[in-house]
């Protein structure tokens, strides 16, 4: 496993993390829960994602009986986090009063680092404006093969002020495992026919996407990798990007995922990957289409 700074911070970050939305929110057994995050340890994954909203608590009670289980010293996390990150953007409060609560936030010891996600350009630049750049270390936007947006603005806009992309999504909700076939119904028992997850089925669950992506099948086998390795080590592949979020409900999804960290891939293999994609991928600057009333909140934390 590999590891980036996150920012300007004096973070070093697993360059794959593990989230808990689908894993320690209920929706797999306590089991496959423990399970997974030991295989993340073993790995060397050292940040997760998590955020009190996932199982409205579900993840986090998770997280505090799996730790209580570790060494003290085998992650980092006490009386604060190390990442706290603000899940939307709160359109209905000043942005003043918002950057303010975060500062405090530091200031009282309960966080270390800042960081904000699906921040449209308009507002991370209205907090630097107000704050300055060292005041977040990292931003947390959809990004993936499929869903490029993010490249256009957010990326040069966080990188020329030190803030590092730690993405979600990178598998467009496992749409780049090719699991998804085109012209063939969507299983039921898959992520996509649940409602929680409608949002996403006119971006990235489409005739043409999933085209795209059995195009890709061929170039991931050329290149010696299976079709989740490419997409990932394609994400990995920008500097801006300090660690992928991807998510398990079984502890083999963990190690296969963990194998993208380090890989490089060739010019002839990413001019193939953009050969495939064709106009597949989302690439204007439309973050702002998820964003949510009222301020959700994230945390992190980093081990050793």
């Amino acid at each position: 496993m590999r590891y980036r700074k996150l920012g300007c911070s004096d973070l070093e970050v697993s360059e794959l993390s593990l989230g808990s939305w689908l894993t320690f929110a209920g929706g797999v057994s306590a089991e496959q829960t423990r399970a997974c995050t030991e295989a993340a340890f073993d790995v060397g994954i050292n940040f997760s994602d998590t955020a009190n909203v996932y199982g409205q608590g579900a993840a986090e009670s998770a997280w505090g009986d799996i730790l209580s289980k570790h060494p003290r010293d085998s992650y980092v996390l006490a009386n604060y986090v190390d990442l706290y990150q603000a899940h939307r953007f709160d359109v209905t409060v000043p942005i003043d009063d918002t950057i303010e609560g975060f500062q405090q936030v530091v200031q009282q010891g309960k966080a270390r680092y800042l960081g904000f996600s699906e921040w449209t350009p308009q507002q991370i630049q209205a907090a630097i404006d107000i704050a300055g750049p060292a005041l977040f270390v990292s931003s947390q936007p959809q990004y993936s093969m499929l869903w490029q947006a993010p490249e256009a603005e957010v990326f040069p806009l966080c990188s020329a002020n030190g803030i590092s992309q730690i993405v979600w999504s990178p598998l467009a909700q496992g749409v780049l495992t090719g699991k998804y076939k085109p012209g063939q119904p969507l299983p039921t028992d898959s992520r996509f026919a649940s409602d929680a997850m409608n949002f996403a089925q006119h971006i990235v669950y489409n005739d043409e996407a999933l085209e795209a992506v059995q195009r890709l099948v061929p170039v991931a086998r050329s290149a010696d990798l299976s079709l989740p390795t490419l997409a990932l080590a394609w994400v990995l592949r920008r500097g801006e990007v300090a660690s992928a979020i991807t998510g398990a409900s079984r502890p083999e999804q963990v190690h296969a995922n963990a194998q993208a960290s380090g890989v490089e891939l060739t010019g002839d293999v990413l001019a193939a990957i953009d050969a495939a994609l064709g106009n597949a991928p989302v690439k204007a600057p439309t973050l702002a289409l998820f964003a949510q009333e009222g301020v959700l909140h994230r945390c992190g934390f980093i081990s050793c």
